[in-house]
């Protein structure tokens, strides 16, 4: 028996080839250019999410698919609850109208839904309605559906080639007196995999093994390319009935195989379902007693006209035989008299026949589970299949050997199967639940970011508004009532590329400093040499007296000098001093208040200058020349500018924010002079405290305001800068899970933790097309381990709207200052440079592209081109030293 059927026993080294070859045909049914000559369809069913246990409300659902149809009010109850009441009803379909118009038969769907809607008292209310229609359709939309052909004996004009949703629509809307939204119309697999994504949040496979066969998946979005955008996923109906139409499946099939098609209603098509399904089971074993008793094998080589009728061997006489029950009946059945070997054979080709049928199974189901795991970059998949259909509930042993022979192809997955309960009626009724959960959760999750959205009206009125604060910073009058102070620099030029000689840069701004040595060579392309040493300063230094902290910071400086072979020099040196500071020279910078945790006594209101010349005096190991008080901002114009020498303004977007650009002295009425130009400080960080932006912030900026270190300053900043975005979208995924709207309602412990949420993220989160893998990174991060793949498409969304605000203010920021500039100027068109620093610049994927987009818009009478700036705090500080030598060596001239 086992010899004659070899054929129908396969091998797990050919159940994994055939499962490597179903993956390769569902690429082609997911590839754009392939998928018109793929056997295998992968059709988008737009269903985009599985339930997450939070639908609520009360569904219809309609199921048609046959000569009689069903009703269902599905009452589901979320919140943890997660329970579902369905009454239901089955209605007939008359004889005259099967063979009728199309329009007969929705109108008699009309007559009957208006009948079940008055039997359960609720017509008079609008309810959303899940349609499953399973019959052949190209679907174009969630709620579009347009039938290809009739089968299963429907023959209705006027049908095919029309969408049912508008058919059903048109039969409602003329009677009437009742009203349903329908929202989604869906094939039974689907059906079957959201009923059971209900119970069970893993499941994301629908498997139905009955009459025919099909299965449906949750797939990435990037991987559809039948589809427009790559977030999120969304189910696809693999349609696997026909793999192998094209061929693939040829050394696998029998002469039986063969045969089954040849006699079948469409011959060359669903040529895996007929190797599989409960319609065609039967008929194989039916087939090969006859081919064995034929051959003196069975039956001591007798048929029977009963034998030789096809579809006389019911698939359900399978499942008795195997249930060891009445076998010897089934064949006496068939006018046979069968003895107790004959008994036996039949029951072995039963086996055979069923087990070959759950063993293709498997190896198809392998592929999808396997595109799963790639999709998520899993090591180990955890997930559920649900399963429905006459063959896997009706069959003794296909359950356990399905599942048995998938734990044998992928045993890095850890699999469970779940049986479907009404899974047609009840799964259309968790579909139209899903969507009215997603458009309700969408509808007040685009109300909420419409508040971080920034109209092109809203961008102009902020760049205004900075024009009329600066105006007032460098007016004497207002400059004390103003927002944005304008502070002078006393940086009187840019670099013209005569600059030459050896200066030091010193650049302190933390627990760590940076001590450089500059050299800057007057030659044919200018060249600048750099070397630099990295120092510490322990804590109690930071915290002790002035007199320890700057006697510690000279003797690392003669430490270098002594590394750079130079003890005893004199030399000029640029201090980038990163803390407030009132500068009324350019070598002179009142220490107003410490940061970033110094606390070193007797420094405050005091020069830093002349604190540090004492410092250098006191241990007489070498001399400073002249010392040049820097701002970072400065630097990093100056820096560009030896590059560039149109480069006039400088920016910083990183930890924090801030500009600087070259103004008229005639306009800067809080130093004295009108000749030439100086570069002003802009400080606009600090620009809406005085309310300027109170209209544009938000619930989320004024809660990241009030818990900030200083509540009410830098908002501005607080809107833009990299210190404070990660803060936002915090306090945005908080928001959304308090309503539900993230994460089913879950807050975890640490996404309350201030500052969890690095800006880093924001960078990682939109830098790719792999962003959804780095999403569930941080996720986990964050103690949100159960996060689903519409929780990362929506958290990058946020990041990708906070992002693109703070870009779009700073573009309206320089837009400000570069009209500014062109206005100063008398000019009608003007080209400039502006050198830019920063890790949010520098790192984020979009923010130099969305700043760059606004100013053109906000600013179209300037060419504007931008610079990444290389150590505006080092080389820049030497530099701005370098032009204060030059111009003082010029002035002695």
């Amino acid at each position: 028996m086992d010899k004659y059927l070899h054929q129908f026993r396969l091998s797990d080294k050919t159940l994994m080839e055939l499962s490597v070859r179903f993956r390769r045909e569902m690429d082609k049914g997911l590839c754009r250019d392939t998928n018109p000559t793929a056997a295998v369809k992968m059709l988008p069913t737009f269903v985009r999410s599985t339930p997450d246990g939070t639908e609520q409300g009360e569904f219809l659902a309609l199921d048609l698919g046959g000569s009689n149809f069903r009703i269902l009010l599905v009452k589901v109850k979320g919140n943890g609850d997660q329970k579902v009441e369905m009454e239901s009803q089955i209605y007939d379909i008359p004889e005259l109208v099967m063979r009728g118009s199309g329009s007969e038969l929705f109108d008699h769907i009309a007559d009957c839904l208006a009948n079940f809607l008055e039997k359960m008292g609720i017509k008079d209310k609008k309810l959303p309605l899940g349609f499953t229609f399973s019959f052949p359709c190209q679907q174009t939309k969630l709620d579009e559906s347009v039938l290809i052909s009739w089968t299963k004996g429907f023959r209705l004009s006027g049908v095919e080639g029309k969408d049912v949703v508008s058919l059903l629509r048109k039969s409602i809307k003329k009677r009437g007196d009742f009203d349903t939204d329908i929202m989604a119309v869906i094939s039974d697999t689907v059906g079957t995999m959201m009923t059971c994504g209900f119970d069970d949040r893993h499941c994301e496979i629908g498997l139905i093994v009955g009459t025919g066969t099909n299965a449906c998946y949750m797939e990435q979005m990037r991987n559809l390319q039948l589809m427009d955008g790559d977030e999120g996923q969304m189910c696809v109906n693999t349609e696997w009935g026909a793999f192998g139409d094209d061929g693939a499946l040829e050394d696998l099939r029998t002469d039986i195989d063969r045969e089954i098609d040849a006699g079948s209603l469409n011959p060359g098509k669903q040529l895996f379902e007929k190797m599989i399904s409960g319609m065609y089971m039967g008929e194989l074993v039916r087939l090969i007693l006859v081919k064995m008793a034929r051959e003196q094998l069975l039956f001591q080589g007798q048929t029977t006209p009963q034998l030789l009728t096809s579809g006389r061997f019911s698939t359900n006489y399978i499942y008795a035989i195997e249930s060891d029950k009445l076998v010897f009946k089934a064949l006496r059945s068939l006018g046979l008299d069968p003895s107790a070997e004959d008994c036996a054979a039949t029951r072995r080709i039963c086996q055979i026949v069923s087990t070959r049928a759950a063993h293709l199974c498997a190896s198809a189901l392998a592929a999808v589970m396997r595109q799963i795991r790639d999709n998520k970059a899993a090591e180990k998949l955890r997930i559920t299949i649900g399963v429905d259909g006459s063959v896997y509930k009706g069959h003794p042993e296909f359950p356990r050997k399905l599942n048995k022979m998938v734990r044998r192809l992928v045993p890095d997955c850890d699999v469970r199967f779940l049986q479907s309960q009404h899974g047609s009626g009840k799964g259309a009724a968790m579909v139209t639940a899903v969507a009215y959960r997603l458009a309700a959760q969408h509808a007040e999750r685009q109300r909420v970011l419409g508040t971080l959205r920034l109209s092109r009206e809203q961008l102009l009125e902020v760049k205004r508004r900075l024009t009329a604060e600066m105006a007032r910073g460098l007016c004497k009058q207002t400059h004390d009532q103003t927002s944005v102070k304008m502070l002078p620099t006393y940086v009187r030029s840019t670099p013209d590329g005569t600059e030459q000689g050896d200066f030091l840069a010193l650049d302190l701004g933390g627990s760590s400093f940076r001590v450089l040595l500059v050299r800057l060579k007057n030659e044919k392309k200018q060249k600048v040499d750099m070397h630099q040493k990295i120092y510490s300063i322990d804590q109690d230094t930071l915290q002790g007296t002035g007199e320890e902290l700057f006697n510690h910071i000279v003797y690392c400086i003669a430490d270098f000098l002594d590394y750079m072979g130079m003890r005893g020099a004199s030399l000029p040196l640029g201090f980038t001093f990163s803390f407030p500071c009132d500068q009324t020279k350019l070598d002179e910078g009142i220490l107003l208040k410490w940061t970033k945790g110094f606390k070193a006594s007797d420094c405050e209101g005091k020069d830093v200058v002349k604190l540090l010349k004492e410092a250098v005096q006191r241990k007489q190991k070498f001399d400073l020349s002249f010392v040049a008080v820097v701002n970072d901002t400065v630097g990093t114009m100056m820096t560009c500018a030896y590059q560039d020498p149109k480069c006039e303004l400088g920016l910083i977007v990183g930890t924090g924010t801030n500009a600087c650009y070259m103004e008229e002295m005639h306009n800067i009425e809080t130093v004295e002079g009108n000749q030439g130009r100086m570069c002003v400080n802009v400080e606009w960080g600090a620009f809406g405290e005085n309310g300027e932006l109170d209209d544009f912030c938000t619930e989320f900026d004024r809660a990241v305001d009030e818990s900030s270190n200083y509540p009410g300053k830098q908002r501005y900043e607080k809107m833009i800068s990299g210190m404070y975005l990660g803060e936002i979208v915090r306090h945005v995924l908080m928001d959304f899970t308090t309503k539900g709207l993230l994460f089913r309602g879950k807050m975890s412990e640490r996404l309350k933790t201030r500052g969890i949420f690095e800006t880093k993220f924001l960078s990682q989160v939109e830098s790719d097309r792999l962003a959804m893998r780095q999403v569930r990174s941080i996720l986990q991060h964050l103690g949100l381990t159960g996060s689903t793949c519409d929780d990362s498409v929506l958290v990058k969304e946020v990041c990708s709207v906070v992002g693109r605000r703070a870009a779009q203010l700073c573009g309206a920021g320089l837009a400000a200052l570069v009209d500014k500039i062109r206005q100063n100027r008398n000019l009608n068109q003007l080209s400039i440079t502006v050198g830019v620093d920063g890790t949010l610049y520098k790192t984020h994927p979009h923010f130099s592209r969305i700043m760059q987009e606004t100013l053109q818009d906000l600013a179209p009478q300037c060419e504007v081109t931008f610079l990444k700036s290389e150590d505006g705090s080092g080389k820049g500080a030497a530099l701005i030293t370098a032009v204060a030598c030059r111009l003082k060596s010029e002035q002695l001239l």
